[in-house]
């Protein structure tokens, strides 16, 4: 469920949709109040001249016939006055109602004057005009009219009550009927609208986002380092203005990069020319120093003091030299493993003996039966040194060395031989942890000139990558000092990578 919400996440929050919601809101919006405006006009129209018509009609006829009957109407006259008013609808559908004093006469049947209110009754008797009001009743419409009777003594008086009310009631399902219609047809209207604003948006988006898509293949181009993309500009809207932006960007971009790999690259060839050139007299200063070191035995105060330091310093240069010759050989891509398959324990207590480290290393290597490795022994020998070294420069006593093996992930691996090397030290900084196989990086800036020159752990991590294996560091829980972990792929000497990478 996460995944899908993970893959839907982007087409519910895009620019597509957003642009689709908004034409259909804006088309619904206006559709609906244009809509609502009509036909509020409209229902007013036809209630209006319904009304009108009919009040009209019914006035004409009650005055009409009113000058026929008596003072003092009987039942008889009231059933005559009602009947001939209802006979004045051609289409049969008036109802009415003649009172007069405690007299109550319909046309037919009287269920209809049950919808008549007091309100109407009481408006009637009180003036000398019309009265209308609609009402529903059962869920059906219905327009009441109450009209007073009146007669005028002479002119310039007031109309005077005769005590006869006429009501009359008319169903109003045909106007019903068309307010309905124009209901349906605000709806169609409402949907076209919708739908039409949907195709509308689709089309816009695409003309939208065909240039924001050409610039985010653009842009994961250059990530990639494809400098030399470039988008096509159309047009003078704010999208080409945008593409022109990211071509200028891309074209400084690219001059940058160039002078910097430039720079780079005569940097590392002036480097490895200086390391070069640095060889042969540092060859013969090391050769002096051998022979004053014999003769030191011999010297007495600052005199001896000055040749230590010259030997000191001396061999410091030289191991800076062969660093810096040996990072040079890497960015040239000249580094080439010889391979050879080996003990790997044997190999690690060679490299320990030889600079006189057993005793101060806590071994834990497998007996007999060790990992086999196809690898350049040299190139083990000084990943090992440098970071057993390290430790015991930079860490605390006791420094331990584990070798094992790891199960690999897939069918096509054998495994993983580790080696993990473990000081007791105050660990890595942890703003150091990130830039600790960096060239020239020191994590304790407080560390004397002569200890390290930099480049054991960048020299490491590029022969481990040369194997094709991985490095990390790391501090141990509760600050118990750092922890490195080298991991070689087990592979016999035919699998094992070349200069190259591939397997020979």
């Amino acid at each position: 469920m996460r995944a899908v919400l993970a893959k839907a996440r982007p087409v519910l929050s895009g620019l597509r949709l957003r642009l689709v919601v908004a034409f259909a809101l804006v088309a619904v919006v206006s559709a609906l109040s244009t809509g609502a405006l009509a036909f509020r006009e409209a229902r007013t129209g036809v209630l209006t001249q319904s009304q009108d018509t009919v009040i009209r009609q019914f006035r004409d006829t009650v005055g009409g016939l009113a000058p026929g009957l008596p003072s003092v109407p009987t039942e008889q006259d009231l059933k005559v006055l009602v009947n001939e008013v209802a006979r004045a609808d051609p289409a049969g559908q008036w109802r009415v109602m003649a009172t007069y004093g405690g007299l109550r006469v319909f046309s037919g049947s009287q269920d209809r004057f049950g919808a008549l209110t007091a309100e109407l009754s009481r408006s009637v008797r009180t003036q000398p005009a019309a009265v209308f009001q609609r009402v529903t009743r059962g869920g059906h419409p219905f327009l009441m009219v109450g009209l007073p009777v009146v007669y005028h003594v002479s002119e310039g008086t007031p109309p005077t009550l005769s005590g006869l009310t006429v009501y009359l009631a008319v169903p109003q399902e045909t106007e019903l009927a068309y307010v309905r219609a124009m209901i349906a047809a605000i709806e169609h209207a409402a949907w076209s609208a919708l739908g039409l604003a949907v195709v509308l948006a689709l089309l816009a988006a695409r003309g939208v986002l065909r240039p924001v898509r050409a610039l985010r293949r653009a842009t994961r181009r250059m990530a990639e380092g494809h400098l030399d993309v470039r988008l096509a500009v159309n047009g003078s809207d704010e999208l080409a203005d945008l593409s022109r932006s990211f071509n200028e960007t891309a074209a400084a971009l690219e001059r940058s990069v160039t002078q910097l790999r430039v720079l780079e690259a005569q940097a590392r060839r002036f480097v490895a020319d200086v390391s070069h050139e640095l060889r042969t007299p540092l060859a013969a200063m090391t050769a002096v120093t051998g022979v004053l070191d014999d003769e030191v035995v011999h010297l007495e105060g600052e005199t001896a003091d000055a040749v230590g330091l010259i030997s000191e310093e001396t061999m410091r240069l030289s191991r800076l030299v062969e660093d810096l010759m040996e990072i040079s050989r890497f960015d040239a891509g000249a580094a080439q493993l010889q391979l050879d398959e080996i003990d790997m324990a044997d190999s690690i207590r060679h490299t320990l003996a030889a600079r006189g480290w057993l005793d101060r290393v806590d071994l834990r290597l497998p007996g007999q039966g060790g990992p086999r490795n196809a690898v350049d022994p040299r190139r083990l020998d000084i990943v090992v040194a440098n970071l057993v070294g390290n430790a015991l420069r930079h860490g605390a006593p006791p420094v331990s060395l584990q070798l094992s093996t790891e199960t690999g992930a897939g069918a096509d691996e054998e495994g993983w031989a580790v080696i993990e090397v473990a000081d007791s030290g105050p660990g890595i900084p942890r703003a150091a942890l990130p830039h600790i196989f960096d060239r020239f990086y020191k994590a304790d800036t407080t560390r004397a000139r002569s200890e390290s020159s930099g480049l054991g752990l960048a020299i490491t991590a590029e022969n481990v990558s040369l194997h094709g294996g991985r490095i990390h560091a790391r501090n141990q829980p509760g600050g118990g000092g750092s922890v490195f972990s080298v991991a070689l792929p087990l592979r016999r000497r035919s699998q094992a990578p070349d200069a190259d990478g591939e397997p020979s």
